[in-house]
């Protein structure tokens, strides 16, 4: 029996078809026909819902970081667990570098898709700086923390360690350490904190990247 699915169900087989795809033979070596053969459907079909592989590329990028954020903010409200450890699996979840998320992320930081690079940043800046702010604002009414400037503070933090982690591989272990101490040393300044208080939580995250 030929099984009838909505548009939205056939949109989410094809970004499904396409990560397991691009994780498999990396983008550039996937095809839209490679997409059309796995799952069995028309090329009419795939291009109804878009219109090349780029933007298949556009939308799975979406799809990862509205799960990310979901996720995120599920972790952050969740009272019943201590705050550095909310923060701590806050960050751990909008890690996209797994999977398939790792062959997107290279294809974002290549140029050619510098303005996909801008727009994914935007987007977690926009959203994800108000949730750490939430976790600031509760670690100052807790006493944990003494930040004036909740907001401003999340989004530092955010910026510098996307931009600071963002490629070690040129580092020696000994420089690594040193950016690594440093960032803990003035992400506790900046929040108020006291002295290698959160020492454990961030190389927990930093180890994990």
């Amino acid at each position: 029996m030929r099984i009838v699915k909505t548009a939205e169900e056939r949109k989410e087989e094809i970004l499904d078809t396409a990560e397991l795809l691009f994780a498999e033979k990396g983008f550039d070596n996937a095809s839209t026909n490679d997409i059309i053969k796995k799952i069995g459907i028309a090329r009419g079909t795939l291009y109804h819902h878009f219109n090349s592989k780029e933007e298949i590329l556009d939308a799975i990028v979406e799809r990862m970081i509205n799960r990310s954020i979901a996720g995120a903010r599920a972790i952050i409200r969740n009272k019943d667990v201590p705050l550095l450890d909310r923060m701590t699996g806050a960050i751990l979840s909008l890690n996209l570098s797994s999977g398939a998320g790792a062959e997107v992320l290279e294809q974002i930081h290549k140029p050619q898709n510098a303005l996909l690079h801008q727009k994914t940043q935007e987007r977690l800046l926009s959203e994800v700086v108000p949730l750490i702010a939430e976790l600031i604002e509760e670690g100052n009414s807790s006493g944990m923390f003494h930040s004036k400037y909740p907001l401003e503070a999340a989004e530092m933090i955010i910026v510098y360690s996307n931009t600071a982690f963002d490629n070690l591989s040129d580092l020696s272990p000994e420089q690594m350490q040193r950016k690594i101490m440093a960032f803990i040393c003035h992400t506790e300044k900046i929040l108020g904190a006291e002295e290698r208080s959160l020492e454990a939580a961030i190389m927990k995250i930093i180890m994990k990247q």
